[in-house]
């Protein structure tokens, strides 16, 4: 399982699959592990109040494990838009109040 996490009016897409705004200057989708989650929302996302957790099935995805940006660390990317069928759950993901960010309760996680 692989996570992407978007404003909520972006979810569900008009159409049959999902492709976020950055997605033609990237060329892929970032996702996250679900241990990179709460820190990668925190860092750009900081005070965010409208935030969805999209919980991805990769299986059939054009996915790749990849340092893109020389961080030291690998995300999941998938190069191609989101099918909503691959979409196994959307969690709420509201902010603390000093706007960092933590897992919900109820996330799946597999």
């Amino acid at each position: 399982m692989i996570y992407h996490f978007c404003p909520r009016g972006d979810w569900p897409p008009p159409d049959s699959a999902y492709t976020p705004a950055g997605y033609a200057d990237d060329g892929f989708v970032h996702c996250s592990f679900l241990h990179q989650i709460a820190a990668t929302a925190t860092a750009l996302y900081r005070g965010r109040e409208d935030l969805v957790i999209l919980s991805i099935d990769e299986a059939g995805l054009p996915l790749v494990v990849e340092d893109c940006y020389d961080a030291g660390e690998e995300y999941p990317h998938v190069y191609g838009p989101i099918p909503v069928a691959s979409v196994g759950a959307v969690t709420a993901f509201p902010c603390r109040p000093d706007g960092s960010f933590e897992l919900p309760p109820g996330l799946p996680t597999g």
